[in-house]
């Protein structure tokens, strides 16, 4: 703690120094955050956000490796993502990983107008590719007033093809330890004034760091454009992925120190990993069409469909699932505007609806091979929300913004076989209200403070309901809770120096918590309470150079800290009472580092640092996983253009400190087998053509 205090301190009072300095005008300037920001519908200044939010933009992401999201995306506090295998992603955003076994729970996650979250609540975070993204940004804490039922908070994914463009092609390989390939080639064009498009394809393979961790990945987007009248906009987004990747399984404490590349063993009656082939292989297409309308001065309309299919398979040890998933989803609103008015205000009307099915079969596992049937159920999924928000600027820098939203859900349930009674019935969930309050008022233009008050609610998602025991849980409930946050913001006239600060306590009621049987499979059950408390802390810095430096022409750092104070309420699992237990899976501190350094020549060098403290493991805090420091590096170099084409030669480094660690543990695993190891020290590099 001394250490990062100190370390903070001295950063703070580098990163003071450099805002006093004066700019000059053939300066390099380096992009931190962007000054305005499209959040709650409408563009508006950074500072005065009411709710913590940050964005990662396509240049932040391609300081790390261009096959991975996790070091950009962990650079934001109070975000976790991690990988247990490769392409085995879950992520939590202001919360515990124990509901999250893969993909993502309690978070909404939308790319462009089009919800990736489907109507049972999961979300496929590892079918999209960087290489097709321009934008992530992360609202944090529970916004469901808008965005539907949340407790977590929101992505927004910005695709490349929209906004403005420039015309570029560009063309990647890339190639590292472990069997990794990767190659993408990107295409963005606008074609006419008026119309614009983006095509972007990806192929990634790798062996993996562990027995059974192969990756192959091919992914395919397109992103169209078009301003056919002046007042009216056609948006299209179509995307493809096959992805098929291993998985090793947990390792008990002594597994993973004896051998931490080995795959899960066979154990009792269930064989290993290996030898039952276990794996995920995902094939899904998703698409959406959205149009934008301007009624008048200030009414705008704005309505989205969209739809995808995926075709599941995940032959696990003591079974074969198949699934075939079906989602139709409409988002659509009504925003009247009026900026010119005394006093300047907005407001939004609008309906949000997505219905999924979902065949599920499970057969038994001969070897990776489908055998006799286990269990069929079909399972349809309905949400919907309601939504209505206002703001309005009550003085000059003093905006207070309010809404509301209705969330309704229920699921219904078929049991095909084995033939029991009742064989179908329906789970329905209260409707709810989601309210959601904030204010925030700026001082002289280069600070703000930020409050809120929102309701978070979240309800049990398909795979909880119907998890891999293959039985229906019609007994779950919906978790709930009031998160309460105060923030403050600064950035100078430069914007070369950004500190952003908050706060919350959010008390959770109903927490729904993972486990595993002997056999493995995972099955959920409400809890109790869990307490959530903690504070956040980014500091962005830049120090403009002159571009006739013979050193250094920039440099940005950024830094990021993250205390998280979670502990269970009152929290029964059976006849175990877990009551005032810190949170499992939740890292007390997680500090993480990025400096850019911009060398002469077109050389350019990114340092990243993740710093984890030791977290509970099981609901009992009977084991933790241990600290652990991550190092990576990538060295690029860019060569002037010849001919109109311009290359890029990089080369990278991870897990330099060559830790043992863990970036994805199974929690309240059966049979103590908590820990996925991940890679030890290994490098990549790769080239680039731009055009």
């Amino acid at each position: 703690m001394r250490y990062l205090t100190t370390n903070l301190t001295l950063l703070l009072a580098l990163l003071g120094v450099t805002a006093s300095a004066q700019v000059s005008k053939d300066s390099t300037n380096i992009a931190l955050q962007p000054i305005d920001v499209k959040v709650y519908f409408a563009k508006q200044s950074s500072l005065g956000v009411t709710s913590a939010t940050q964005s990662l933009s396509a240049e932040v992401i391609s300081r790390q490796s261009p096959t991975s999201l996790l070091a950009a995306v962990n650079t934001v506090p109070g975000i976790r993502m991690e990988e247990r295998s490769p392409g085995s992603y879950r992520l939590a955003m202001r919360g515990s990983l124990i509901r999250s076994p893969f993909g993502i729970r309690n978070t909404k996650v939308y790319v462009d107008e089009f919800p990736l979250t489907d109507a049972g609540g999961n979300t496929y975070l590892n079918l999209l590719a960087p290489v097709g993204i321009q934008t992530i940004q992360l609202v944090k804490g529970p916004d469901g007033s808008l965005f539907g039922a949340n407790s977590g908070g929101v992505v927004q994914i910005s695709p490349k093809g929209f906004e403005m463009l420039e015309n570029r092609r560009e063309v990647e390989l890339t190639a590292g330890a472990y069997g990794l390939f990767q190659q993408s080639l990107s295409l963005q064009q606008k074609v006419t004034p008026n119309y614009q498009f983006s095509f972007d394809q990806s192929f990634l393979r790798s062996d993996g760091y562990r027995d059974n961790a192969g990756l192959n990945k091919k992914t395919v987007q397109t992103a169209h454009q078009w301003q056919y009248a002046p007042i009216a906009q056609l948006r299209a987004f179509i995307l493809y992925t096959d992805l098929g990747y291993e998985t090793p399984g947990g390792l008990t404490l002594a597994q993973y120190e004896a051998d931490p590349r080995a795959s899960r063993p066979a154990g009792g009656p269930n064989p290993g990993a290996k030898e039952q082939q276990a794996a995920i292989y995902n094939k899904t297409g998703f698409g959406g069409v959205s149009h934008r309308l301007q009624l008048g001065k200030y009414l705008s309309h704005q309505i989205s469909l969209f739809g995808s299919y995926t075709d599941f398979k995940n032959p696990f040890i003591t079974n074969y699932e198949e699934r075939i998933e079906k989602n139709w989803a409409l988002r659509t609103y009504l925003s009247l505007d009026n900026p010119q008015a005394a006093l300047p205000w907005q407001m939004q009307l609008g309906f949000e609806g997505i219905k999924g099915s979902s065949a599920i079969d499970n057969y038994d596992n001969n070897k990776g091979v489908a055998a006799a049937v286990q269990a069929r159920d079909g399972m349809t999924n309905s949400q919907w929300n309601v939504f209505y928000r206002a703001q309005i600027e009550l003085m000059k820098n003093w905006n207070l913004e309010g809404a509301l939203g209705l969330n309704g859900n229920h699921i219904d349930y078929t049991r095909k076989y084995p033939v029991v009674m009742p064989t179908d019935g329906r789970i329905s969930f209260d409707k709810q209200w989601m309210p959601r309050i904030a204010s925030s008022y700026t001082l002289h233009e280069i600070m703000s403070w930020r409050v809120s008050v929102a309701k978070g609610y979240s309800t049990p998602t398909l795979a909880e309901v119907r998890s891999s025991d293959n039985s229906i849980n019609i007994d779950l409930q919906a978790e709930s809770g009031t998160n309460y946050e105060v923030g403050y913001k600064i950035r100078n006239k430069n914007n070369n120096l950004i500190l952003d600060i908050a706060a919350y306590t959010y008390r959770m009621e109903n927490g729904i918590v993972r486990s595993l049987n002997e056999a493995g499979a995972e099955y959920y059950q409400n809890a109790g309470e869990m307490k959530q408390k903690g504070i956040e802390l980014s500091v962005w810095g830049a120090i403009p150079v002159s571009p006739q430096s013979t050193l250094l022409r920039g440099m940005s750092v950024h830094t990021a800290v993250s205390y998280n104070d979670y502990h269970f309420g009152q929290y029964l699992v059976a006849d175990k009472d877990y009551s005032g237990n810190r949170m499992t899976a939740v890292p007390q501190w997680v500090w993480t580092n990025n400096v850019k350094i911009n060398f002469p020549y077109q050389l350019d060098l990114n340092l990243y640092h993740n710093f984890t403290s030791s977290m509970p493991l099981d609901d009992a805090n009977s084991i933790y996983a241990k600290k652990f420091h991550l190092v990576q590096a990538k060295l690029s170099y860019t060569a002037p253009r010849f001919c109109g084409v311009s290359v890029q030669v990089y080369a990278g480094g991870d897990n330099l400190l060559n830790q043992r660690y863990s970036l994805g543990n199974d929690i309240n695993a059966f049979g103590g087998r908590y820990f996925n190891a991940a890679a030890t020290r290994n490098f990549y590099g790769g080239l680039k053509l731009i055009f």
